[in-house]
């Protein structure tokens, strides 16, 4: 597991810590509940398997299995099922047996499942405790004041406890569904030591790092095109059609006299101005926008692009990363990106088909 030497001296001090809490409260407990705090009553309050849910508390506090829920359900239960067991089967070793297999099958169905609520079942019929208050006194309460010192540790060290699941966004920006989550998890059908939402953000950030991988430091002014073809706020509306008929582009960025970028006409954009909804002359009607004229009171925009561009234009600068834009794209409904330069100037265009190229560049070497 890849954690630095700061984590494993922190969960290692942290168990230290709070099996020393649990130690030093027992015979407080003890005296308070009205029991005589000699040394063997002492040793029996502390019991065993609150090391190993040491372990999971300060150790791994966001696996399902170190949950509050978990230590103190799945602590308590499996003793009662152990001590139920002294009193049901004589034999030690079926009693043994029998008293881990009912303790799993209960914790699951309770969903505390607790690994060290196995040992606890165990130790009941190694012991032969038959009264099934010792699964009150001392296991729950043990359970309670480790469960206590790892909310108060785990804060304070900044680690959420009990741990709060992770809700990635539903987009994600990766190909990555919940639904393709749920039928991996299905197929997979054993028990995880992870919550499904920690695992879906681990899933999700895996993916981006293997676009990182795929893409490198891939920036946008690496793809784009570069002096793309550009219109004003006054040519008029004949002139950018034959110019985006004559270059082959289904976009022109228009700029000003500075070549700041000030909005961007699309085919989508002419088609916006005849009704799409009457089939028939739709030529006619295209010629017949691109061939109006200014009348005398028309506005000053009247029959060129400034009448009919797009001006809230979504923008990207060439230092962005490339894999950036994919979302945008994919899922953004855009075709056309203008780049911009650190003055607001137009640089560069990047299209669809720009991406694509890239991506497929990168999948191929």
């Amino acid at each position: 597991m890849a954690i630095d030497a700061r984590e494993k001296w922190r969960a290692c001090l942290g168990a230290a810590l709070g099996t020393l809490g649990v130690a030093l409260s027992v015979p407080w407990l003890m005296a308070v509940l009205g029991h005589e705090p000699v040394p063997a009553q002492l040793a029996l309050w502390m019991v065993a398997p609150l090391g190993a849910s040491a372990v999971l508390v300060f150790a791994v506090p966001s696996s399902p299995l170190a949950q509050p829920w978990a230590v103190l359900g799945g602590n308590t239960v499996s003793a009662l099922i152990g001590i139920a067991c002294v009193h049901a089967v004589p034999e030690p070793a079926a009693a043994a047996a029998l008293a881990v297999g009912l303790a799993i099958l209960a914790m699951m169905a309770l969903r505390c499942l607790h690994p060290p609520g196995g040992a606890a079942a165990l130790l009941m019929v190694l012991n032969g405790v038959s009264d099934f208050g010792f699964a009150l006194e001392p296991v729950l309460l043990d359970s309670v004041l480790l469960v206590a010192a790892g909310m108060l540790y785990n804060s304070l060290t900044g680690r959420r406890y009990p741990h709060v699941n992770r809700t990635p966004p539903a987009d994600g920006g990766t190909r990555l569904t919940r639904s393709d989550l749920d039928a991996a998890l299905a197929h997979y059908n054993q028990v995880m030591d992870v919550n499904r939402g920690d695992l879906e953000f681990l899933l999700r950030q895996a993916e981006a790092a293997a676009y990182r991988r795929t893409l490198g430091d891939l920036c946008c002014a690496d793809v784009m095109t570069r002096s793309p073809v550009t219109a004003r706020i006054e040519t008029p509306l004949r002139q950018a059609w034959a110019l985006m008929r004559q270059r082959r582009v289904k976009a022109l960025p228009i700029v000003d006299r500075l070549g700041h970028l000030v909005g961007i006409v699309t085919v989508a954009d002419f088609m916006r101005q005849v009704d799409l909804d009457v089939h028939e002359g739709l030529g006619h009607r295209l010629r017949d926008l691109v061939r109006r004229r200014k009348r005398a009171d028309a506005s000053p925009v009247a029959g060129t692009v400034g009448q009919i561009m797009t001006r809230q234009v979504r923008v990207a600068s060439g230092n962005r990363l490339l894999m950036d834009l994919v979302p945008v794209f994919s899922e953004g409904g855009h075709r056309h990106i203008p780049i911009l330069d650190e003055e607001r100037r137009l640089v560069g265009i990047i299209t669809q088909s720009d991406l694509i190229k890239a991506l497929y560049a990168a999948v191929r070497s």
